[in-house]
């Protein structure tokens, strides 16, 4: 087992920036063009495709985690990604997003970094949970 670095160690329960996001019928119908699941719901704006949050993740904050984290930029990956849904998201919320350094640990010559965020709706209802690894070689 190796030993995590201290300075890693002190970013569990680190909070991330916080951001909102305006779900909109142009970045449903790019990612649905993107991904070519040409279905004629997400063409139109009407229904949101099943990995919509991560158009969430890259549109709607604007701090790099990376630099937040201290992480060398040049040795991170994404490692893993995981959706919780908890109620719907629709064309038209507006989603804001919370997040949180839940977990950190090094595993062969990497450290693993898991980030915990909570995606809720302009009603105060929390839709959905995600959880995404990013990985720092050594």
């Amino acid at each position: 087992m190796e030993i995590l670095s201290t300075g890693l160690k002190e970013k569990i329960g680190m909070k991330l920036e916080t951001y909102t996001f305006k779900v909109e019928e142009g970045k449903i119908k790019e990612l649905a063009l993107a991904i070519g699941d040409l279905r004629e719901e997400y063409l139109n704006g009407e229904a949101i495709l099943p990995t919509f949050p991560t158009v969430i993740d890259f549109w709607g904050g604007g701090a790099s985690t990376s630099d937040l984290l201290g992480l060398n930029v040049k040795k991170v990956l994404h490692g893993e990604q995981e959706y919780e849904y908890l109620g719907e998201i629709k064309p038209g919320d507006e989603i804001t997003v919370t997040g949180v350094v839940e977990k950190v640990y090094t595993k062969a010559a990497m450290n693993f970094v898991i980030l915990k965020k909570e995606f809720v709706n302009q009603h105060g209802e929390t839709v959905l949970i995600s959880r995404s690894t990013v990985i720092e070689r050594h």
